[in-house]
């Protein structure tokens, strides 16, 4: 699941453009450096992913370590989304907009640069600071930008088919460069967002912000920073686990400042006038469920495609393109049917597709538990990674528009944040958790390959765990839900 991911959301009309009919040149290069920006945020989801053997082996990092570099996107990512919503209402789309873009292009170079593990997964936060504040923005110049109607659902539709593309495309991309070196990997996309911010500073429509109407804290600044510092935190205390034990100090001292941030900002939220979560909006029923739902989804799939590649690279011996290649089968399926997802959730409703997808990945997550050695593709994986992107094509919209549709009239930009925040706390802490059961283990060195493989069990059977509590949880959905109000559902 990509973190950007777009769906058809309330606009005001715009003023220029052609109507209903053919759009202007103007408006069909705007939608490219949109929509190409929104493809290379959601490419970066997947892009380290076959890359990770290759950047242990030259940086010397453990899996608990390359964890981050999955997990920082994540990270900088879901702290980001709903604040940067507010920041980019008050200072305004343009200006923000291409403010993330020259600094993604800069992070990549950096860290395609980098010397150590620390300033790799130090640029993969920033870079996911970055989307938080372009991937939502994009969606707001187009629905301010193409009129009502038919035009502006083709424009959303091209927007939501990049990003649901540059899943799959990261996965191959990173393949065929790691083959190169694992450098290229993140450099490549510098000089794209290069070309993208010198076509949008043509392009990109001027919008004012609206400044500080509300004499709240500059920016709600202390929420978003206590955010990111506590899940931070929580990351660091899991990845301390398995060398440290969980009552070393260094572990019991960052659960316990991931608890008091998170009461500060609970806290800080409950008093602010203008609130990033308004506590009112996590009251309804089928936001909570996809939100979790969501979270469970996209965090057991990182969690087992972080396992599959060290199975296939490391165990099996690989080449990362082939890897690359290989899990294909569980990203492309979403890509493929991206532009239909809408129609099959008005046709069979957002429960019932969510509730039917999510009997796929338990099943997929529990058959490769029985892989063996000698590994097969054909039997042990595939089947796995097909199961997992027949999940996908059936939740991945349903998800988000539930969460859009349970949530007050007034108020679907924060529930989208919620939703997106909640998306990107999975991917951040099952990594984590699945590099710390991995390195915990880990086989002697010298053991068999049974021994390694039987090391991936603990961590696939927590993937099953939460793939299982995904599936009770949407199952809840079909169930008569008691109405509180109009939204209830």
């Amino acid at each position: 699941m990509t973190p950007t991911s777009a769906a058809p959301v309330a606009g005001q009309p715009g003023a220029g453009g052609t109507g209903a009919g053919r759009w202007s040149p103007r408006q069909w290069a705007l939608l490219m450096v949109l929509a190409g920006n929104m493809l290379i945020d959601a490419l970066e989801v997947s892009v380290a992913v076959v890359a990770l053997p290759s950047i242990g082996g030259d940086l010397g990092a453990d899996p608990t370590s390359l964890q981050w570099v999955m997990s920082g996107f994540a990270a900088g990512f879901g702290a980001t989304i709903l604040f940067g919503t507010r920041l980019v209402e008050r200072l305004g789309r343009r200006r923000v907009y291409l403010a993330a873009v020259s600094v993604f292009a800069v992070a990549s170079l950096a860290g395609a640069l980098a010397g150590a593990a620390w300033f790799l997964i130090a640029t993969r936060v920033v870079k996911g600071v970055c989307a938080a504040l372009t991937a939502p923005t994009g969606l707001a110049i187009i629905t301010s930008t193409f009129p009502e109607g038919p035009a502006r659902n083709r424009a959303v539709s091209v927007y939501s088919l990049f990003g649901a593309s540059g899943f799959s495309l990261g996965l191959v991309l990173s393949g065929l460069l790691t083959e190169a070196s694992w450098r290229w990997t993140f450099a490549f996309p510098a000089p794209v967002a290069a070309v993208l911010l010198l076509a949008g500073l043509r392009l990109v429509p001027e919008q004012r912000g609206k400044g500080r109407a509300d004499g709240g804290r500059p920016y709600e600044l202390p929420t978003a920073l206590g955010l990111s510092a506590a899940l931070l935190a929580l990351v660091y205390g899991v990845g301390n686990v398995p060398e440290h034990g969980w009552t070393a100090p260094g572990t019991l001292g960052a659960f316990a400042l991931a608890a008091a941030l998170s009461a500060l900002v609970v806290a800080g939220e409950r008093r602010a006038a203008h609130p990033l979560l308004p506590l009112r909006v996590l009251a309804h029923p089928a936001l909570r469920r996809s939100a979790f739902g969501a979270a469970a989804l996209n965090g057991s799939y990182l969690g087992l495609l972080f396992v599959v590649t060290f199975h296939l690279q490391t165990l099996l011996g690989w080449s990362p393109a082939r890897t690359g290649l290989a899990m294909l089968p569980a990203a492309l399926p979403l890509a493929l049917s991206a532009a239909y997802s809408g129609r099959m959730v008005q046709r069979f409703g957002a429960g019932r597709l969510i509730a039917v997808g999510y009997l796929a990945p338990p099943l997929g997550y529990a058959l490769y538990l029985r892989a063996s050695v000698p590994t097969r593709y054909a039997t042990d994986v595939l089947p796995t990674l097909l199961l997992l992107g027949a999940a996908f094509v059936l939740c991945f919209a349903a998800l988000h528009l539930q969460a859009l549709a349970a949530a007050p009239e007034a108020e679907p930009g924060v529930a989208s944040g919620v939703y997106q925040t909640a998306v990107q706390f999975g991917a951040v802490l099952m990594p984590a958790l699945v590099a710390a059961l991995m390195s915990a283990h880990r086989p002697p060195p010298g053991g068999s390959a049974s021994a390694a493989l039987a090391g991936y069990h603990p961590a696939l059977l927590l993937v099953t765990a939460v793939g299982v509590a995904g599936l009770a949880v949407s199952l809840t959905g079909l169930l008569p839900q008691r109405t509180t109000g109009p939204n209830a559902s």
